[in-house]
């Protein structure tokens, strides 16, 4: 794409630049909206061939391409956040939204292996984070919209209301509502050093298969979600509390002592977290929320479909 229609002998298009250095923005929202990058890559892509269709007047008609794209991707995700309601009915096991290594780490899934263009990356903050993830999950597809666009994007409720098809009044109260969703789910966050000490020690203790220090390092009432997506082994549904948590991960790591696999120390959605690994590829992506000094939620996902960008080997 280096000439618009319409702009003659090949020159180049004097507004690619400015289009295209849209994308990663594009990226990060529909990212944060659908929980899955292949599908914000896909939102992307279908958001610039819908620019492209239209003919160079019809481009210069509109006063801000960068508000333009923003529009129809968040009204694509829209959309496809109704129909993955439908979709994650008939999902087998638990859902869990598609886990993003640090950015150093990042390797395409597409054929041929080559390096994930920059423009691609999801900036990692606390908004992408598994805990905040998994709250947007349970709510609404116009309180998500809203509430990702206003709260972390700082659009107007005006703008959110031409995207989601409500009053700007009403956008405030799904902003509000979605709001209120966040800090019921979550209490405060501990500091980054701290969460990554826990982790440590919990991959210690589990290596160890000391079930004493896993239980003291789970929070009583923690819950465990694995997400194999009916593609690879896991238990189906949460296991609730700390002793029973600490139990099933002993036995992953008898069995893990029989299969050659390694325990690695990463970064996960921008916080600290395990990757299981063997013969040098990652199977499974641990996330953690910390709560105090206690594990409350462990997420477990060996969907290998959502592993392709941790693929190592």
């Amino acid at each position: 794409m280096t000439t618009r229609s319409g702009q003659g002998h090949g020159r180049p298009d004097p507004g690619l630049d400015a289009i295209m250095s849209e994308r990663r923005q594009l990226i990060n929202i529909a990212y944060r909206l659908l929980g899955c990058l292949t599908e914000a890559e896909d939102a992307v892509q279908e958001t610039y061939t819908r620019w492209y269709a239209m003919s160079r007047q019809q481009q210069d008609a509109i006063e801000s391409p960068g508000a333009w794209l923003t529009t129809v991707a968040s009204r694509i995700c829209l959309n496809l956040l109704g129909s993955a309601r439908a979709r994650r009915e008939t999902y087998v096991g638990e859902w869990i939204p598609e886990p993003l290594p640090e950015r150093t780490e990042w390797i395409s899934g597409r054929p041929g292996g080559a390096t994930v263009d920059p423009a691609d990356r999801v900036t990692l903050d606390e908004s992408v984070n598994m805990a905040f993830l998994v709250v947007l999950e349970s709510m609404t597809p116009a309180e998500r919209v809203a509430f990702i666009l206003h709260d972390v994007f700082c659009h107007t409720f005006a703008e959110v209301a031409e995207i989601v098809g409500r009053t700007p009044a009403a956008c405030r109260q799904l902003a509000s509502s979605a709001r209120r969703r966040i800090r019921e789910s979550q209490g405060p966050a501990s500091p980054t050093a701290q969460q990554a000490g826990i982790v440590r020690d919990f991959k210690q203790a589990w290596e160890a298969k000391d079930i004493d220090a896993l239980i003291g390092l789970l929070d009583p009432d923690a819950t465990a979600i694995a997400d194999g997506g009916g593609l690879a082994t896991t238990f189906l549904r949460p296991i609730e509390g700390g002793e029973q948590i600490a139990r099933a991960w002993v036995e992953i790591a008898h069995r893990a002592s029989s299969s050659d696999m390694t325990f690695l120390e990463r970064t996960v959605n921008g916080q600290p977290g395990l990757v299981a690994q063997q013969d040098g590829v990652t199977v499974t992506v641990f996330a953690f929320e910390v709560a105090g000094d206690r594990i409350k939620h462990i997420w477990a996902v060996r969907n290998p479909e959502k592993l392709r960008r941790w693929t190592t080997g």
